[in-house]
């Protein structure tokens, strides 16, 4: 890719990583294995820290429900985004997302705070 160069810049003290992709594109399914080892595996950041979104373009027929992911994507969280259906739902689930980011971060300064005093 012609953006590998800035990757380690956007890497960088991440606390998570939202994958989003068109279900209905093989080769995209072939892509996500490979985003997921760079910014999740390679950055030791913990599954639950991965969202993986399945974005149905408008008009785009069949929902692809029933989509199964390989091992170790079958492990991740995966919604499904149509915009045009329910954006709501889409919403809730970011911010589900968001929260138990922020949570995973706080715990984890705490932690760290905990292990400087002790």
């Amino acid at each position: 890719s012609r953006f590998e160069t800035c990757w380690p810049a956007l890497m960088k003290d991440s606390h998570g990583v939202i994958i989003i992709f068109n279900p209905e594109l093989p080769s995209h399914l072939e892509e996500i294995e490979m985003w997921y080892s760079c910014f999740v595996q390679q950055q030791s950041l913990l599954d639950s820290q991965c969202l993986l979104v399945a974005h149905h373009k408008p008009g785009s027929g069949g929902y692809t429900e029933d989509l199964s992911l390989a091992y170790p994507l079958n492990r991740l969280k995966l919604i499904h985004s149509n915009l045009e259906e329910d954006p709501e739902d889409v919403r809730m689930e970011f911010i589900k997302y968001f929260k138990s980011i922020i949570t995973f971060i706080n715990e984890s300064r705490e932690r760290e705070e905990m292990s400087i005093i002790s």
